[in-house]
């Protein structure tokens, strides 16, 4: 992903990209029922990384299995690049946890963008007090192991209804989190960008007492004119 890209989808919502990916027909881009643990924080924006669960088999998932450092889960952690997110597929079950605090921090530390599931998170409290973003479906204690298998890392996955591939751009809010088709993502930053200086000036406008008629969508030729004269005003 260009520098430039990540800047400008570092500036717009959520909201504003699932209509300019509904635009080229992508419906089902957002991840449906995951939250962010720090709405405080600025927007999420990396490359997807995936790790993949499926059902635990219990005769393979013993507490054994973290002592192999090649295990999923861990191989995952200490693999994601810097300024990736790393997106877990957890079948949409919260019942167990997909990480916990330990492995969230040691994500921050190695400089990764943020972490999403569509499961949970065990030590929630902790993990929402670092300066990294963190997205899932509500806190989970018990450990992974109980109803989680690690299987795959870096291979397409679902999260919440989302396709995810390796590379996709995956943006988060205070909203919620949206997966960017990877061949797209210039694009659609670029177009998101336009979205928002024109809702920005519709915004203050409707504040101010206008009608959304003719202003929103703009179908009256003075609007276009009046948020021309805006942009220049305010450097958008």
């Amino acid at each position: 992903m260009k520098e430039s890209t990540r800047a400008l989808l570092a500036k717009v919502s959520t909201a504003t990209l699932c209509t300019a990916l509904f635009k080229r027909g992508l419906r089902n881009q957002f991840i449906q029922d995951v939250r962010p643990l720090n709405p405080n924080l600025p927007n999420m924006v990396g490359e997807a990384f995936t790790l993949r669960y499926i059902p635990a088999r219990e005769d393979l998932n013993t507490i054994e299995v973290f002592k192999d450092r090649s295990h999923p889960q861990r191989k995952a952690v200490e693999e994601c690049p810097p300024g990736a997110v790393l997106v877990i597929d957890s079948r949409k079950d919260a019942r167990a946890a997909s990480a916990g605090g330990i492995l969230v921090s040691r994500l921050m530390v190695r400089g990764v963008a943020g972490v999403v599931t569509d499961g949970g998170f065990r030590d929630a409290p902790d993990i929402s007090k670092l300066s990294m973003p963190a997205y899932h479906q509500r806190p989970s204690a018990p450990t992974n192991l109980t109803l989680h298998q690690a299987l795959d890392i870096n291979v397409p996955i679902g999260c919440g209804d989302a396709p995810v591939f390796p590379g996709d751009v995956v943006v988060g809010d205070a909203e919620g989190v949206i997966v960017i088709p990877a061949h797209l993502a210039d694009e659609i930053a670029l177009e998101a960008t336009e979205m928002t200086a024109f809702e920005d000036f519709v915004t203050e406008q409707v504040l101010g007492g206008r009608s959304i008629l003719g202003l929103y969508p703009p179908t009256d030729e003075q609007s276009r004119t009046d948020f021309a004269t805006w942009r220049a005003a305010n450097g958008r």
